[in-house]
């Protein structure tokens, strides 16, 4: 039996990591990563690497920042693992 195939890292299929995690009222996932080119943690493609999220969901209510972020950050652990760098969170 082989393993599960990871999902590919892209904007989109992040956004759809988080909405079926966090069912969000409001999401935007942007890849930035062309800015950070020659950054650490960029890669020659200038895709993959560097995103931000916008996100509103009721599964922050009553959460910390950090407790928010950690949600956030649990739902993308797979892109994590694959190597992207940098996720810039902004919880709406």
């Amino acid at each position: 039996m082989s393993a599960p195939s990871l999902p590919e890292i892209t904007a989109q299929n992040m956004a759809a990591a988080l909405q079926q995690r966090l069912s969000p009222t409001q999401l935007e996932v942007i890849d930035e990563s062309y800015q950070h080119a020659g950054h650490a943690g960029a890669n020659d493609s200038g895709v993959g690497t560097h995103f931000r999220v916008r996100i509103a969901a009721a599964a922050f209510d009553g959460k910390s920042r950090v407790a928010r972020h950690r949600l956030v950050y649990d739902a993308l652990q797979d892109f994590i693992d694959q190597g992207v760098h940098a996720i810039a969170i902004e919880v709406l």
